[in-house]
C-alpha cells in the first residue's frame, strides 16, 4: 500500500528494509494512525527511520510521495480569523511607490499600533493601508509591501523587511553528508589546520628508527611517536531559516567540509542574529535551547569562532532590545555579538550573499562594523581570506 514511500526512501539512501515496512503495515492495521496525515507521518518516521541523521531526507521523500495532503499550520495571533490572512492577491509596487510608503516611526510605535488594530478590527481586509490584511501597504498582514512591518500568515519572505514574524516556522538541521560541489572549499579550510603529536606513542617514527638502528650496529631499535592530530578547535554558529533558505546548499557544503576537516568542531544554530540562546536541533529549537552564556563558559578562547549568515534582517534586530523577529530579546543582538567576539578573539563572519550587494543592505554593514571588518563572502577565495585572518 505504501511501497512507493519505502522505495523512495531506499532511493534516497535510507536503509528502510522489509522488516520496517511490515512493522508500519502492522501499526496501520491496528489503527494507530487512523485517518490523520500528521499521525501517519509520525508513525512512518518512527518505524522507517532508525538514525536521526536521516530525518531530513525522510521529510523530503515523504513530501514528494504525499504532496498536497499535509495541511498548512499557521500560528494564530489573538485568534485572528484564518480567512483574513488567506492569500488572494499580491501587491506589486514600483520602487518609487515603495519609497513613498511612510513608516510608523520606529519599533515601539509599530508594536503599539498593532495592539490597537487587534482590539479594533473585526472583519477581514484586503488591499488597504491601515488594517491587518493582505496585498496592501499596511505594516501588518501578508503579501503586501511596507519598509518595516509585522508579517502574519505569509508562507515565506518576499521583501525581507519584516520587523516581526508571527507564524509557526519550521527549520531543518543542515545535512553534514552532502557531497561538496567543489574541492576548493575543503582545501581552503585546510589552512586552519595545526598538527601536534599528543597522547601515547603508537605510530612508528621511521627516520628515527633507521638512525637508532644504524647507531646500534644494525640491531633493530624501534622508535615510536604519538599520532599527529589537528589541534585547531572551531566553533561554528549557523544562521538557519528565513532568508537563509536561499543558501541551504552552499551552507551544507561548508558544514560538510568543516566536519571532514576538523576533529574539534562544535556547531550551534541561531536565526538572523545571535542572542541569549542557541540550539543544536532545529526540530526542538523551542524546547531544547542552550543559553549563549553556557556556550561561552564551555568553549574557551582557544576556539576559533566562525559565524555563517546572510545578515539580511531589520536593523532593529541588531541594535535594539526586543528587536528579534521571533521573540522578545532582553538585550540587543550587537551586545551578544560583542560578547562573542570579545571572548573568541579569532572570529569571523562568512556571508553567502554576493559581496557586491553588501553595500545596499544596512544590516550587513552594521554586522560588519561589529565584527570589526572580519566579514568574508562564502566563496572559496572568501574562505581562504578568512583562514588567513584566523591563523594570525
Amino acid at each position: 500500500m505504501f511501497s512507493h514511500l519505502v522505495l523512495g526512501l531506499r532511493s534516497a539512501g535510507l536503509p528502510a528494509s522489509i522488516t520496517e515496512y511490515l512493522t508500519l503495515m502492522g501499526a496501520m492495521k491496528a489503527g494507530v494512525a487512523d485517518y490523520s496525515v500528521d499521525d501517519f507521518y509520525y508513525l512512518a518516521r518512527a518505524t522507517l527511520v532508525k538514525d536521526e541523521r536521516h530525518l531530513d531526507k525522510f521529510d523530503r521523500v515523504f513530501a514528494t510521495c504525499f504532496k498536497g495532503l499535509e495541511p498548512t499550520d499557521v500560528l494564530k495571533v489573538q485568534d485572528l480569523p484564518e480567512e483574513w490572512l488567506r492569500k488572494l492577491a499580491e501587491k506589486f509596487l514600483t520602487p518609487e511607490e515603495v519609497a513613498a510608503i511612510e513608516t510608523l516611526g520606529g519599533f515601539e510605535a509599530l508594536m503599539e499600533r498593532l495592539k490597537q488594530l487587534l482590539a479594533e478590527q473585526d472583519s477581514r481586509h484586503q488591499g488597504g493601508s491601515k488594517w491587518i490584511g493582505t496585498a496592501g501597504t499596511s505594516p501588518f498582514g501578508a503579501y503586501g509591501a511596507n519598509p518595516e512591518g509585522v508579517r502574519i500568515g505569509q508562507d515565506k519572505s518576499r521583501n525581507r523587511t519584516a520587523v516581526k514574524v508571527w507564524d509557526k516556522r519550521e527549520f531543518k538541521d543542515l545535512d553534514d553528508t552532502v557531497e561538496l560541489g567543489t574541492r576548493g572549499m575543503k582545501l581552503a579550510l585546510r589552512r586552519l589546520r595545526r598538527f601536534a603529536r599528543q597522547g601515547a606513542a603508537t605510530e612508528l617514527d621511521l627516520p628515527d628508527t633507521i638512525l637508532a638502528t644504524a647507531k646500534n650496529a644494525g640491531s633493530l631499535d624501534l622508535k615510536m611517536v604519538p599520532e599527529r592530530h589537528n589541534t585547531v578547535k572551531v566553533l561554528l554558529l549557523l544562521d538557519i531559516g528565513g532568508s537563509m533558505d536561499d543558501h541551504v546548499k552552499l551552507t551544507e557544503e561548508l558544514f560538510s567540509a568543516a566536519r571532514s576537516e576538523f576533529k574539534h568542531l562544535e556547531h550551534y544554530y541561531f536565526h538572523n542574529c545571535p542572542y541569549e540562546r542557541v540550539w543544536k536541533n532545529n526540530r526542538r529549537r523551542h524546547e531544547e535551547v542552550i543559553p549563549t552564556w553556557q556556550v561561552l563558559r564551555t568553549y574557551g578562547p582557544d576556539y576559533k569562532l566562525v559565524i555563517v549568515g546572510d545578515g539580511a534582517m531589520s536593523p532593529y534586530e541588531i541594535n535594539m532590545a526586543g528587536g528579534s523577529v521571533e521573540h522578545w530579546n532582553e538585550e540587543a543582538g550587537s551586545v551578544w555579538l560583542e560578547r562573542l567576539t570579545g571572548h573568541y578573539r579569532r572570529s569571523a563572519w562568512l556571508n553567502p550573499t554576493p559581496k557586491q550587494s553588501w553595500g545596499h543592505v544596512r544590516s550587513i554593514n552594521m554586522l560588519n562594523d561589529v565584527m570589526e571588518g572580519r566579514m568574508f563572502p562564502l566563496t572559496v577565495n572568501g574562505i581562504d581570506d578568512m583562514t588567513k585572518e584566523l591563523s594570525r
